[in-house]
């Protein structure tokens, strides 16, 4: 069953305006309005949140908007750079999700993540994940998931929250309360069905199709049974001019396993012949294929470092193909180079045994499998949690190491636990201490070492300090412990205690 993900963005005209206001002409504390013209009349085509709670909406003259609030700021729309941004913004989630995703309208993209959920740790930790990062970017961002892309699409403006999860099999009852104008209708239909008396998507859906078939045409049928899911919607993923891509068409539709692998690995020495004739290695690689049916199914595989290897490419996607449902058949396969990067010509000799054992292929199993790979790699910094950071698996060596002259735990907890302790201050070592749950009686200790904070980084870390001691329990286990601040004065920390690592 497919699994569709329509993220909307209400505000993204505005948030573009802002972003690219980089001389701050524009005042973050006065509301702002984009202004769209045709001949003489001038109306607003978009309000920021200030605007709107003054009583101003899209459509409204412009004249009347300013008469309305005092100090509104005016700027020319601009739809075809708001078009630009949001291409800009599916291609970013297109590289980062799902292969197949495509501009939804004006205010937002779609995608659909069938099969790729799993690399986010799941469908909750997806759509949260994606809501934070365009929340990190300024952007206002509503996500919904649904089986179709009618149903995702209604959801994601209809909600007040972030995200909105449709159980699979339970479309119906998601939409049925919903209004008329998210069925993605022309304008003058919607308004001749409210005209009629229709106010949500239910009522419409328990009419008989042939009245509204006579008067309005094919399109309100074609919608409702797009958004229920008894027809097909195939998404068409968006492409970059600059990606590579090798295609094959099918007069009489495939099928067979053993014929769709020879097919790919077909489009495979394609697809290298192009990036050897361009110098580049392919980092990420996405299989589209196309049914009878109009439906679209995708298979995305990466690799750590860049590639061109044809036996190693045709065995990634070899591995992956059994995924593939061919349904009635298959009529066209596509391959696309997603991301690629420069790659030149490696001279190797049969005469000299290569001392390091590339584990490239390891890293590019584990990773398309859904594990995330990575290496960790040293930080110039005394604070633990920052001293070291994720690095690509099969990125350069680092050249930076780290110099302490106190012993560090071989794990470090993801953060400090609070820990209750029986200590003399200020600088005595725990006699006792309590860590999720269970007492521990300390037999030997070691510190305290001292940590400052990074007054140059943060002004708030400039009297912040941790003094750290290494216990060893009854037990024989040894843990990292600290307490924030000098045992003395109020200001350098709280003087709890916190659990931050383990030793072995």
């Amino acid at each position: 069953m497919p699994r569709v993900v329509s993220i909307y963005l209400p505000d993204l005209p505005i948030e573009r305006i802002r972003r690219m206001d980089q001389k701050a002409e524009l005042s973050p504390d006065r509301p702002l309005v984009l202004i769209a013209r045709s001949g003489s009349k001038r109306w607003i085509a978009a309000a920021d949140a200030k605007a709107k709670a003054g009583g101003i909406h899209v459509g409204m003259p412009a004249a009347k908007a300013q008469a309305m609030v005092h100090g509104l700021q005016f700027v020319d729309a601009d739809p075809a750079a708001d078009a630009e941004a949001l291409e800009r913004i599916a291609l970013w989630a297109l590289s980062q999700y799902s292969p197949i995703v495509a501009v939804d309208g004006t205010d937002g993209i779609v995608m659909d993540t069938e099969g790729a959920d799993h690399l986010q740790g799941g469908e909750l930790p997806m759509l949260i994940g994606i809501v934070n990062r365009f929340r990190a970017r300024g952007l206002t961002v509503h996500a919904a998931l649904a089986d179709t892309w009618g149903a995702a699409h209604a959801c994601a403006r209809a909600t007040r929250r972030d995200i909105v999860i449709i159980p699979s099999g339970e479309t119906t009852r998601a939409v049925e309360h919903l209004p008329i104008s998210l069925l993605r209708l022309p304008a003058e239909i919607v308004t001749s069905l409210r005209t009629l008396g229709f106010k949500i998507i239910g009522e419409l859906a328990a009419t008989p199709r042939a009245p509204l078939a006579l008067r309005f045409g094919p399109e309100i049928g074609r919608r409702l049974d797009q958004m229920l899911g008894r027809v097909s919607e195939p998404i068409d993923p968006i492409r970059a001019p600059e990606w590579i891509e090798v295609s094959r068409a099918f007069a009489e539709p495939i099928g067979a396993a053993e014929t769709i692998d020879k097919y790919v690995g077909r489009l495979i020495v394609r697809l290298v012949a192009e990036l050897q004739r361009k110098g580049l290695g392919v980092r990420r690689t996405d299989l589209i294929v196309e049914k009878v049916d109009g439906s679209r199914q995708a298979i995305r595989a990466g690799t750590a470092k860049p590639a061109r290897d044809i036996a190693w490419l045709t065995k990634l996607f070899r591995d992956r193909t059994e995924k593939i449902e061919p349904g009635f058949g298959i009529e066209r396969l596509t391959l696309v180079a997603v991301m690629t990067e420069p790659l030149g010509e490696e001279q190797r000799s049969s005469l000299i045994d290569e001392k390091d054992q590339d584990i490239t292929p390891l890293i590019d199993t584990f990773g398309n499998r859904g594990q995330r790979v990575y290496r960790l790699a040293p930080v110039a910094s005394d604070v633990p949690e920052r001293s070291v950071r994720r690095i690509s698996a099969a990125a350069e060596d680092v050249t930076e190491t780290w110099v302490h002259h106190w012993p560090r735990p071989v794990r470090l907890l993801a953060r400090p636990e609070l820990i209750d302790v029986i200590a003399l201050l200020p600088d005595h070592p725990p006699v006792s201490v309590t860590w999720r749950g269970r007492r521990r009686r300390v037999r030997r200790a070691d510190g305290p070492e001292r940590i400052f904070g990074e007054w140059w980084t943060r002004s708030s870390e400039f009297d912040a300090v941790r003094d750290y001691f290494v216990i060893e329990d009854e037990s024989g286990e040894r843990l990292w412990i600290f307490r924030s601040g000098d045992g003395v004065d109020a200001a350098t920390g709280s003087h709890r205690w916190f659990c931050h690592g383990i030793f072995a």
